[in-house]
């Protein structure tokens, strides 16, 4: 078997078994938010310092969409979009802390060769953007790992559920299989205001995953 077609093999069985993880694909204004693999979000919440001095310098990377996309349909192109953007940018970047390389606790902005965790996933917004996604499906989302540190991933609503790309680790997983306790995101319908996510598990699941 050539290289290409091995590729396409691993993927397709990655996306299998994420399959038996995630939500079953939905139709087209049918998603039911209701299943686990979509994170349940409550309320307006404040606006991370960091995406608020982004939007001073970005505006028009902030504001009401347009026209809103319930989720994204997940072919395999799709898919295989998700794997290749998340690691292309996990290669890219060299990780450095925003105090190391501006000299202040929170600076949102592109990575230019190196960046921290919200770099990232700006960088994956942005590349998935250009690719044709909805940006109404496409979340900054804040975190609080097990130790206790904050950390910034990207959240993909699909019709399979709300998948991340995260710098710390190289699989794209459902957002309830990562071992994060999720605290807000962009809103859906406005990228520069923000919703409170619920998320209820507790500690010694999160250090299982």
């Amino acid at each position: 078997m050539s290289k290409p077609k091995k590729i396409r093999l691993s993927i397709g069985l990655a996306l299998l078994a994420l399959a038996t993880l995630i939500a079953p694909a939905q139709a087209s204004g049918n998603v039911d938010l209701s299943n686990p693999a979509f994170a349940k979000v409550t309320g307006q919440t404040s606006i991370p310092i960091g995406h608020a001095r982004f939007c001073q310098t970005y505006p028009g990377e902030c504001t009401a969409y347009g026209s809103v996309s319930e989720a994204t349909h997940l072919t395999q192109e799709r898919w295989d979009q998700l794997l290749q953007v998340n690691a292309n940018e996990n290669a890219a970047i060299v990780p450095v802390t925003d105090q190391q390389l501006y000299q202040t606790a929170e600076f949102w902005t592109y990575p230019n060769g190196y960046g921290d965790c919200e770099d990232y996933a700006l960088a994956k917004r942005r590349d998935l953007i250009a690719l044709g996604w909805p940006p109404s499906n496409l979340f900054i989302t804040v975190v609080r790992q097990v130790s206790g540190d904050g950390h910034a991933v990207l959240m993909v609503r699909t019709d399979r559920g709300d998948l991340i790309l995260d710098n710390l680790r190289g699989l794209v997983k459902v957002w309830n299989q990562t071992p994060y306790q999720y605290l807000k995101r962009q809103s859906q319908s406005h990228a520069g205001l923000w919703v409170d996510i619920e998320d209820t598990r507790p500690l010694s699941t999160l250090a299982s995953l």
